[in-house]
């Protein structure tokens, strides 16, 4: 019908200027029913204007407070979530925020140069002569509907499948590329040969030690993996075992946030597992690992970087630290930054709970009264950290908390990779298998694949650490 054709200005063969209802070009005789419609030129762009649910507050959890006694015979004070004013560690009403996500996007790459049109080519531009409609129909119809293969080398001249063939081993030091298997690849993960990125050692990592275990996952909107984990046991002085798992989250915006994320759960993994067996109280053992944790991502600072007054090393690795210690009675969580320690009973019919506060902007501005928590999370600074381990960071002061939990339970140790997609307390209940305690390996498989599923937008990394820790997991490690 005319009503469906196209209405072309000019002919798309020979650009002669047409008028409306013309099915023939009256210059070269080119069908213009033919021609395919455009396509509608509305894209759909989905927009989730939706402001953030803001957390719904830990459900209150009856625990009798752990006896704080250090080697000093001391009492330590206990820090309880609720106590945490969220502020910075300074204890300015102006604190410092810091994204952990970069606040620009990269720049386009340029694109390749246009080649002239014809109003910009030098000298005359040739126009297609006109020709008969017959005749180009008989030139179309010339054209074949499939060109046939070449026939195939023999095989003493073709090439050897890099897949199968039997390729020298690459020297030592080199790497050989996962996808042609010809090309060494360079310090950067790329393959020299055909371009192919490597998978790393840390894209997917899972362990599991006994009763503890941990899963980490680089996601599917990042190119690297900038989370790491540390699982470990080892025994108190009077010989009852005690349970590790700390978890870091690298801060994106700084540089080299993988390696400050692997250095700090190292550092804070082996200054517990050297300060429990001594008899230290493990409150007092976390707020020490993250001191820990601290100096080993400040030692990664470039110390050639011109001083500054308030920020001595700008833009320095960073990472946010969360950490657990599961004993047969005591259940300890310290953290700084925005990476938490949820409790979900074994018996559903219990409450679970949120163990760990922010640091962040939406924490600090709830605490200090200033707005509703619907309001703090609904604005676009709600994750903005405010605390962190790194050698620009404020006077650091660990957040630690110390529970005697009445009934068995697992504790879930993660990054916002993953309470992003479950952050109410309730809302990690429902994701965790109802065997966690007996499958922990199992369970934070699950609950990264929650992640993913809901999108992966970030770093991925859970660990699953069942209470009370069974005496069958003593054992250094």
């Amino acid at each position: 019908m005319m009503s469906q054709m196209p209405q072309l200005a000019a002919c798309p063969s020979c650009e002669e200027p047409l008028e409306s209802g013309d099915r023939f070009c009256g210059a070269c005789g080119y069908d213009l029913t033919a021609v395919p419609a455009p396509p509608d030129d509305n894209p759909t762009v989905a927009v989730n204007g939706a402001a953030p649910r803001p957390p719904s507050a830990a459900a209150s959890v009856d625990w009798p407070v752990a006896p704080e006694v250090d080697t000093s015979d001391t009492p330590a004070p206990v820090v309880l979530p609720t106590d945490i004013d969220g502020r910075e560690s300074a204890g300015s009403d102006s604190p410092g925020v810091r994204f952990d996500r970069p606040g620009q996007p990269p720049s386009p790459r340029a694109a390749p140069p246009l080649p002239p049109s014809p109003a910009q080519a030098p000298g005359p531009v040739a126009q297609p002569a006109a020709q008969p409609a017959a005749q180009a129909s008989a030139q179309a119809s010339a054209e074949p509907d499939e060109y046939p293969l070449a026939a195939p080398l023999p095989p003493e001249v073709a090439p050897a499948d890099p897949r199968t063939a039997d390729l020298p081993t690459p020297p030592a030091g080199l790497k050989v590329c996962v996808a042609c298997r010809a090309g060494q690849v360079d310090r950067d993960g790329y393959c020299e040969n055909c371009g192919h990125a490597q998978p790393r050692e840390r894209d997917h990592m899972e362990q599991e030690l006994g009763s503890v275990a941990a899963v980490s996952d680089r996601g599917l909107r990042h190119h690297r993996n900038e989370d790491a984990f540390t699982v470990s046991s080892t025994a108190l002085s009077d010989g009852s075992p005690a349970v590790v798992a700390i978890v870091c989250d690298g801060v994106s915006s700084a540089t080299r946030p993988d390696e400050a994320s692997l250095a700090a759960s190292r550092a804070a993994n082996e200054s517990l597992l050297a300060a429990l067996p001594r008899g230290t109280h493990p409150q007092q053992a976390m707020h020490d690992a993250i001191l820990a944790a601290s100096e080993a991502v400040n030692s990664l600072a470039d110390r050639s970087t011109p001083a500054h007054e308030h920020q001595p090393h700008v833009n320095a690795p960073a990472c946010t630290i969360v950490g657990s210690v599961v004993t047969p009675s005591l259940l300890i969580v310290g953290w700084v930054g925005d990476s938490r320690a949820y409790w979900v009973p074994v018996d559903r019919s219990s409450p679970p709970a949120r163990l760990t506060e922010d640091d962040s902007w939406a924490a600090q501005m709830v605490a200090a009264g200033l707005m509703s928590e619907a309001e703090a999370y609904a604005d676009e600074r709600a994750h903005a950290i405010t605390g962190w381990l790194g050698a620009d960071a404020y006077e650091l002061e660990p957040h630690t908390a110390s529970f005697k939990p009445d009934r068995p339970g697992v504790v879930v140790v993660c990054t916002d990779g993953l309470w992003n997609y479950a952050e109410a307390a309730e809302e990690m209940a429902e994701v965790i298998p109802p065997d966690a305690a007996d499958r922990p390996l199992h369970s934070a498989q699950v609950l990264v694949g929650h992640a993913l599923d809901g999108g992966g937008h970030d770093n991925v990394t859970v660990a699953v650490v069942p209470f009370p820790a069974p005496s069958q997991g003593a054992g250094s490690a």
